[in-house]
């Protein structure tokens, strides 16, 4: 090996033609393994999500040379660049190796357990990452063994078999401005232009409702890079700042009744859907009897489903959106206008708790920037109560006496907005039986072992959550004092890799239809209050609130309790009224269906919306 190394490196004084193939040579080589490497991430994109027909997306790659080009040239740069920076063969191979393949790996995992791709914006979420996967069993597939082995040959292969090349460092120095300057014009050019996503649509094989379909059908390298379009706040097209001011000015914010400020409670519950929806297990006893109380709930107040943008992950989306009333919006970095705001001005005492750290989603500041005066994390009042760890398991009846308690106490001092984010229930739900057995059996639901098991430990779960819920519906009720209690689930639960259970379950996912919209992207909420309320409100709270984006829920809740409310929530009744759902997609709510247009009179109120939305979020406070 070390004499076939002295052939392929020539020596100082070797002729031209010499120079040329070692020059050649290292530069196809190069290029080469660039290529390879970017092969190797389409690999793990077209196998990521198991519902999608791998061998047919892979081949899909190849046919569409634009697609194939924007994956390729990444890996391809970088190998150059830390081969310039180090006059080393292997450094610039791991150069190009670790991102590109780290980004390809933290794709494949992301959608194998939670059916999300990997996006610019969860590099924000690096530091919670580990919490967030740490439940989940990372299978170790054929593929991830074949990226070690591509590494360690590789490796291998550019250590004996490429020479150094260039060693002048006037060359090398070009060599890699030439490399930052290509990847600073390329993705400020065509991986981030809209123009070019719409050209590598590639819809063949895919559903392409689907965020993670679509994702997926474009590779991983490329459509990750295109997604730093939305790490830093840009304005809806047409964006004009002293017009959206002027626009908002014409919706003022009203006061509530002093006589009519009744205390508000909302509780969001960690990954909380109504099981009976889907029909294999309506018909189960086991599951009828734990969303009994649930069902008898609903009955005493107005209840309908929330159309969530988010799937088996991603819980703040929701959250946020009932605090804000945003459909869409940017990091919160300082404070922002919120209905949480409304309500503190209006003079409501504003505090909530999360049995989970602070740092999660940033919470502990973001409660802040939206208003909130005081937050309960573990680091400050339930660490000492519940472990975190265990808190997954069963923290609602805690978290329920605690706000219970809390609330009681200040409602003496005012009217009080409550609103706390469970913990219980979180994902994954062990594969293995466990103590929360006995809903479902393989014999009597036709599903198998390991779907019941998941099923079963979850539902163990969700059984604990509907009797702390509806027990403190029961304790409200003899108060004197008036509340209103919402209660609402964050996102449908993760249910196996790949969706198995839903699979089995026969859930259709087809997002073009209204059914499979629903089965992928609803969750149950309701708004009850106690008698106090009743009388004080003049209302009953009963009946069909509606299906709408969780943006809305807040508009409800003020509707139900009478009260006009802050500007921006006039705005939205008006939005509502065309469309009761603003999906991130894109997507609206027409004649009980998704679509993706409106039409031109509604599609420009939306727009004016949008920039209204925008200079709320961005300026107003």
């Amino acid at each position: 090996m070390k004499t076939l190394f002295k052939i392929m490196r020539p020596p100082a004084d070797a002729g031209e033609r010499l120079r040329t193939a070692h020059h050649l040579w290292l530069a196809l080589a190069l290029t080469g393994l660039g290529c390879c490497v970017g092969g190797l991430s389409l690999f793990f994109a077209a196998t990521a999500y198991v519902k999608l027909n791998s061998m047919a997306l892979l081949y899909s790659y190849l046919a569409n040379p634009l697609i194939l080009a924007l994956n390729l040239l990444p890996p391809v740069l970088l190998i150059w660049l830390f081969y310039f920076l180090s006059r080393r063969a292997w450094v610039g191979f791991l150069g190009s190796f670790l991102p590109t393949i780290g980004v390809a790996l933290a794709n494949y995992y992301k959608i194998r357990l939670r059916s999300d791709p990997l996006l610019a914006t969860d590099l924000r979420l690096a530091a919670e990452a580990g919490g967030i996967v740490g439940g989940y069993t990372l299978d170790l597939t054929w593929l991830v063994w074949f990226a070690l082995g591509c590494l360690i040959a590789g490796l291998l292969f550019s250590i004996f078999l490429m020479p150094q090349g260039v060693r002048g460092w006037r060359e090398r120095s070009f060599g890699a401005l030439s490399c930052l300057a290509l990847m600073a014009v390329a993705f400020a050019g065509p991986y981030t232009s809209p123009q070019v996503y719409a050209a590598t649509a590639n819809n063949r094989f895919i559903n392409q409702w689907s965020d993670v379909e679509v994702f997926v059908s474009k590779g991983c390298v490329y459509p990750f890079l295109y997604s730093f379009r939305n790490m830093f706040p840009t304005p809806p097209a047409g964006y004009d700042k002293a017009r959206a001011a002027a626009q908002l000015a014409q919706y003022p914010d009203s006061d509530i009744p002093e006589g009519q400020k009744v205390s508000v409670m909302g509780i969001m519950l960690e990954a909380f859907c109504d099981l009976t929806d889907f029909e294999p297990l309506a018909g189960q006893e086991g599951v009828a009897q734990v969303y009994a109380p649930w069902h008898k709930l609903e009955e005493q107040s107005v209840s309908g489903d929330l159309l969530t943008n988010i799937f088996a992950g991603g819980t703040v989306d929701t959250e946020w959106a009932f605090l804000t009333g945003y459909s869409q919006y940017d990091d919160f970095r300082s404070p922002t206008d919120s209905y949480v705001w409304y309500l503190r001005d209006q003079g409501y005492q504003t505090f909530g708790s999360h049995p989970g750290y602070g740092w999660f989603y940033n919470r502990q500041n973001v409660n802040q920037y939206l208003g909130f005066e005081e937050y309960w994390f573990t680091e400050n009042h339930y660490g000492s109560l519940v472990d975190p760890t265990a808190a997954i398991w069963e923290s609602d009846p805690v978290l329920v006496q605690e706000l219970e308690e809390q609330l009681r106490e200040r409602t003496a001092q005012g009217p009080c907005f409550s609103f706390s984010v469970t913990y219980q229930n979180h994902g994954p739900y062990d594969e293995l039986p466990t103590a929360r057995d006995g809903y479902l059996t393989p014999a009597g639901s036709g599903l198998s072992e390991t779907s019941c098991n998941i099923l079963n430990n979850y539902l163990g779960g969700v059984d604990i959550t509907i009797q702390a819920m509806t027990g403190l519906a029961q304790r409200l009720e003899a108060w004197d004092e008036p509340v209103v209690l919402v209660l609402f689930g964050d996102h449908k639960p993760w249910a196996g890799n790949g969706n198995s259970v839903y699979t089995e379950l026969g859930a259709d996912f087809d997002l073009s239809t209204r059914d499979g919209f629903y089965a992928y992207y609803s969750t149950p909420y309701l708004i009850w209050t106690n008698s106090a309320a009743k009388e004080v409100l003049g209302r009953d709270f009963s009946g069909a609130g509606g299906d709408f984006s969780p943006c809305f829920l807040m508009t409800e809740v003020f509707d139900q309790c009478g009260w006009e409310g802050p500007g921006f929530m006039k705005l939205a009744r008006e939005m509502r009224a065309i469309t009761p759902m603003l999906h991130a997609r894109e997507l609206f709510w027409l004649d009980g269906s998704p679509v993706d247009v409106l039409d031109k009179e509604a599609a420009e109120f939306y727009q004016r919306y949008r920039c209204m939305q925008y200079y709320r979020e961005q300026e107003y406070r």
